[in-house]
């Protein structure tokens, strides 16, 4: 039996892992619980690329027991002793694996399976002016709602008080939880019931969505593009640079009130693949000697003012780049970036983007556990 549940938990992380309408790059997470064991994904490790072996074996007594202890109020060290108390409660012969960081919110929902996702549509609600009473107008009391806050034990606990409230109300455990610029967790006792309740959210979302983006059109190499990405690779240090031009883009890239919308992050992971710190520069008229002036100026302000280099560059009348150390990094920053510019249409359903607070930034940009994924990820750099 328990050997079909772990089969099972592998077959669902798979089918949303490999499906981008849930999952893009490395995010979202999945679990399998029994009475005594949590069975939880590696950190960093890929859902669409699920293994028996890379899911961490967690002692669900040892876990429980983080929620008596007494932690520090300042988020660092508050977030490192959480979790070196988690790293603790690894099982025997687990001890090379890190598990994923919302175990203990995976641990304290009281369903068999848990999958969390980001897909975009939903994180048109979330990431949205209006998506708290929108998510309510639309789920009624079967939804629970989450405000924004940062990843980790603090998250979880905050998870923790809301399901109690609502368990203490309703009767029975949230099944559904929107997590504000975050994304989705579901739980369910088989992975069957896991299925039907994100068809029936996915289909809910999509009958209030307004517009889809307008993704046809798409080039990698257009006008200048390769003298400007030659440019970003000497700006950045000898990075990679990948173009990208879609007529959504196109669009965005007019001028810089067209770019408001993707131009903060929308969530953890837009931060951690494609940068929370987008650049955008406005294209002098002029011969390329002129437009790489007004580029290297524009990179040279943003990167003082932010205190990073982009991983994003959009380019006035032009389109988008992704840089990275390598050419899968700059990719999976084109790949996120694209990822925000569907949030970022689904959001004009529910009152427009709401961007993660700078705080929050602050957090991800600085947080061991992000950098440790991203070095998983080969994005490190």
């Amino acid at each position: 039996m328990e050997f079909m549940s772990i089969q099972d938990l592998v077959a669902i992380s798979r089918r949303y892992g490999a499906d981008p309408d849930y999952v893009v790059a490395g995010g979202g997470n999945t679990s399998f619980k029994d009475e005594t064991t949590l069975y939880i994904k590696g950190s960093g490790s890929s859902l669409a690329e699920a293994e028996p072996e890379r899911f961490v074996r967690m002692d669900r007594r040892l876990l429980k027991g983080i929620w008596e202890k007494t932690y520090p109020e300042d988020p660092g060290e508050r977030e490192r002793a959480a979790l070196a108390d988690m790293m603790a409660a690894r099982m025997s012969g687990e001890e090379q694996k890190r598990p994923s960081v919302e175990t203990l919110l995976h641990d304290l929902l009281p369903f068999a399976f848990v999958v969390h996702t980001h897909p975009a549509l939903i994180n048109g609600l979330t990431c949205s002016r209006e998506g708290e009473n929108a998510a309510a107008e639309l789920f009624g009391g079967e939804s629970i709602w989450i405000p924004s806050i940062n990843p980790g034990y603090i998250l979880s606990r905050q998870v923790k008080e809301a399901m109690d409230a609502y368990t203490k109300r309703q009767g029975r455990p949230g099944a559904i939880i929107f997590l504000q610029n975050h994304g989705i967790v579901v739980g369910a006792d088989t992975t069957g019931g896991i299925q039907e309740l994100y068809r029936r959210i996915m289909e809910t979302v999509k009958t209030r969505i307004s517009r889809e983006p307008d993704l046809s059109g798409e080039v990698s190499a257009y006008a200048c593009s390769a003298d400007v990405g030659q440019v970003l690779g000497r700006l950045s240090g000898g990075k990679a640079a990948r173009f990208l031009r879609n007529n959504e883009i196109a669009a965005l890239v007019r001028d810089r009130r067209s770019f408001f919308p993707v131009s903060g992050p929308f969530s953890p992971d837009h931060i951690v693949y494609a940068g929370s710190d987008p650049l955008f520069a406005d294209a002098p008229d002029g011969d390329a000697g002129e437009i790489a002036g007004g580029l290297e100026a524009a990179w040279k302000q943003h990167s003082e003012k932010t205190g990073r280099d982009p991983k994003i560059a959009a380019v006035q009348g032009l389109g988008v780049f992704g840089i990275g150390s390598t050419d899968k990094a700059a990719g999976l920053a084109l790949e996120l970036f694209i990822d925000a510019v569907k949030v970022a249409a689904y959001t004009e359903a529910f009152g427009g983007v709401r961007f993660m607070s700078p705080d929050q930034i602050d957090f991800i940009n600085t947080w061991e556990v992000e950098q440790y994924r991203s070095k998983v990820a080969g994005i490190n750099g």
